[in-house]
């Protein structure tokens, strides 16, 4: 019988095969992933409050005529740019040159009814000396009777007749003096440009003058002309009632809606961060300008009445106002949904500081 001899071929191995290094680091990698995330969720926790009820928003002015009339001249067209003084449209300005005429009319009236009363009270000046000198004539004829009467060389009729025209030439004497003060008091000043009538002409011409520049509409201020199909020559525009609108540019912002719940930590000029649905990828880096006075039903036309048996608590919405801190690529049009993230942890006091 004989031994089988055993070569280091194939003799049995006492060692264990290895494990893969990639199920190791497997293994230890996805616990330690799974601890960071939870971490940084725990750490940030209630930091961030989103909300995607926001909107663009911008300064909108309401274009009215100040006079009523029909329209003559459009020099605009829809989402057309203009600048502050700009003409807008034109109404029809015959009915307002006649206006204006006639208070021209009206003022050259008053000034010749001045000048006649001037001519009157420049009279009644003559009518007093002749007045006068008529009186001491008089006068004198009655002394030189009373003293004839004394002597007998006259009768006293020749005497009473002299007495009769010396209160007649009074009386005309006090009729000259009381015409001239109403000649004065009818003039009420000097000269022919500050009469209450001339002044009265003269405001009543102003206000036909206004009225004619008023004919012309120019833009308020600088921005996009927006609803201005409206304007239509041939149609009629009624004083104060809005034509137009005026979007104003420059004066940007989101009107983000938050829940009340979300206010707890936010407070004026904390970082925030937008986005908008029409841009897809794009970020504008803000910050929150003004947390509002009241919930969105409060303003609301029909507030809610909660003093009923029917209650029902539901969450209210705050508008807090998000000003821009850098010009976005793309245009802000007002209107576009917007998604808005607070960062409640931001340092407000030196973002308020530096706006």
């Amino acid at each position: 019988m004989s031994d089988t001899v055993m070569t280091a071929d194939t003799a049995p191995s006492d060692t264990k095969p290895k494990k893969p290094a990639w199920r190791t680091f497997l293994m230890l990698s996805v616990p330690l992933l799974l601890a960071i995330v939870g971490g940084y969720f725990w750490l940030t926790s209630g930091r961030y409050v989103a909300t995607d009820n926001a909107y663009v928003a911008q300064d909108k002015v309401s274009v009215s005529a100040e006079v009523g009339g029909a329209i003559a001249q459009v020099h605009v067209r829809e989402n057309q740019r203009v600048k502050k003084g700009d003409l807008l449209f034109v109404l029809d300005q015959r009915p307002y040159r006649l206006a204006l005429a006639q208070a021209e009319a009206q003022m050259a009236a008053a000034r010749v009814q001045v000048n006649q009363l001037q001519t009157a009270s420049a009279g009644t000046g003559a009518d007093i000396e002749g007045a006068r000198a008529n009186l001491a004539y008089t006068q004198k004829e009655f002394s030189r009777y009373a003293e004839l009467l004394e002597r007998g060389f006259t009768t006293r009729v020749r005497y009473e007749e002299a007495q009769h025209a010396v209160q007649e030439a009074r009386e005309r004497l006090a009729n000259a003096e009381a015409d001239a003060a109403t000649a004065r008091a009818a003039l009420a000043g000097e000269g022919a440009t500050n009469q209450p009538a001339v002044e009265a002409a003269r405001v009543a011409r102003e206000k036909a003058l206004l009225d004619l520049q008023r004919t012309e509409i120019r833009a308020p201020a600088d921005g996009f002309v927006s609803q201005a199909d409206r304007l239509q020559a041939g149609n009629a525009v009624v004083a104060g009632v809005p034509v137009l609108t005026i979007v104003r540019s420059g004066d940007t912002w989101v009107e983000a809606n938050y829940k009340e719940t979300d206010l707890a930590k936010m407070t004026v000029g904390q970082p925030a961060e937008i986005e908008l649905d029409a841009y897809p990828g794009l970020k504008v880096q803000g910050h929150v300008a003004s947390i509002g006075a009241g919930t969105g039903s409060e303003f609301s036309v029909l507030p809610a009445q909660n003093a009923t048996g029917n209650w029902v608590k539901v969450t209210q919405r705050v508008p807090v106002r998000i000003a821009l801190d850098e010009t976005p690529g793309r245009p802000f049009i007002a209107g576009l949904s917007a998604e808005v993230t607070v960062d409640t942890e931001g340092r407000a006091s030196q973002r308020v500081a530096t706006r």
